[in-house]
């Protein structure tokens, strides 16, 4: 059973910081959520100094922001934030997978496929396969062997930690969504970067499309 006794000395900045955005990306401190030092040092069993300095990388970063009368809280993405977010997701894991078709070792396509079928695996399980599907992304802008892009695709992996749920919960979501992993993947493998960026684009457009049913916002017209 935990207890709220503060971890010991190993914990850092950079651990509280690792714990509280793996509890925003999951959704165990949503959009809006009040973020208190004691409490956070409470639930997370470290001391305040790391949480103190975790809430100030994540301001930087745009993960939190200070409401007046409420103080630091998970910060919240506005519908067009939301667009905006997944038009650049379209073009930079394209880019990636492109990319990714001309510099992937043969080690790196046998990973990515084991991902592929690993996922397979975990359909019933949406919250896994979020976990997963994230790791699969990585791994594509790790093989596309560009840094700059990657520094791109990192900051924007952690504006997505702020949508609220998983597409992957929707029904039938999961299954087409390793689908759509598997044909990018192929690609790859043909070494066909068109067809890869292709396929990337696609994935993406439809996980957005996926998104903007879980958004209680309306669709602008016009």
């Amino acid at each position: 059973m935990l207890t709220n006794t503060p971890r010991p000395s190993r914990s850092s900045g950079s651990e509280a910081y690792d714990l509280l955005l793996e509890a925003i990306e999951t959704g165990a401190l949503p959009a809006g959520t009040r973020l208190r030092e004691s409490e956070l040092a409470d639930r997370f069993r470290i001391s305040r100094t790391p949480v103190r300095e975790a809430l100030k990388r994540l301001e930087a970063h745009g993960l939190v922001l200070h409401e007046p009368h409420h103080g630091a809280v998970v910060a919240r993405l506005d519908y067009s934030q939301m667009i905006e977010l997944y038009h650049m997701r379209e073009v930079l894991e394209g880019t990636a997978a492109g990319l990714a078709a001309t510099q992937a070792t043969a080690t790196e396509l046998e990973i990515l496929r084991e991902m592929v079928v690993r996922d397979e695996g975990l359909l019933g399980e949406p919250a896994a396969l979020a976990a997963t599907n994230r790791i699969f992304h990585r791994q594509i802008g790790l093989s596309a062997r560009n840094r700059y892009l990657n520094t791109m695709l990192e900051n924007m992996r952690l504006s997505l930690a702020l949508l609220s749920g998983t597409t992957l919960g929707v029904p039938d979501r999961g299954a087409e969504s390793v689908k759509e992993h598997a044909a990018i993947v192929a690609a790859i493998e043909a070494r066909d970067p068109a067809a890869a960026e292709r396929a990337a684009r696609l994935h993406i457009r439809n996980a957005f499309k996926v998104r903007i049913g879980l958004t209680h916002e309306p669709i602008p017209r016009g």
